[in-house]
């Protein structure tokens, strides 16, 4: 009997690698909470574990949420939309004449203002009074 080729090994041999398999692919579609709570933590930048983190709960809570709860919690409803920075009934769906977001990830800049009304005001005006100074020009850059 031949010992296999090198060749042969490298071609038979299968790595995991973490990431990459994130779970089974869904054989039917989420609810539409689900739905819902995917796109709007897509919108937001985050990953299933940056949520989950935000939360304070496991990925496998968030997936669960998001690809199979029919019924969830007003507690985890709300505390996902504060999470997410969205009213509870965009999170729901019942934001009728509600003004839509674009599709994919909020861009950057945009998520940084949200960011920053969160701050003191004091820090809101030296942020401001920097944005001024770049806008008239004045701002040294490299």
């Amino acid at each position: 009997m031949q010992a296999p080729s090198q060749k042969n090994l490298l071609t038979e041999t299968r790595v995991y690698i973490a990431g990459v398999m994130a779970g089974r692919p869904p054989s039917k579609t989420a609810p539409v909470f689900g739905q819902r709570l995917a796109s709007a933590r897509r919108a937001r930048g985050l990953t299933q574990p940056q949520l989950a983190k935000m939360l304070d709960m496991t990925v496998k809570g968030i997936d669960y949420y998001e690809r199979r709860a029919h019924n969830p919690s007003i507690e985890f409803v709300q505390r996902a939309a504060k999470a997410l920075r969205i009213s509870v009934a965009d999170l729901i769906g019942n934001s009728e004449g509600a003004k839509r977001e674009r599709p994919g990830p909020t861009p950057k800049l945009q998520r940084q203002f949200k960011e920053i009304q969160e701050l003191p005001r004091s820090k809101q005006r030296f942020i401001s009074q920097v944005i001024e100074s770049v806008l008239r020009g004045e701002a040294h850059t490299e």
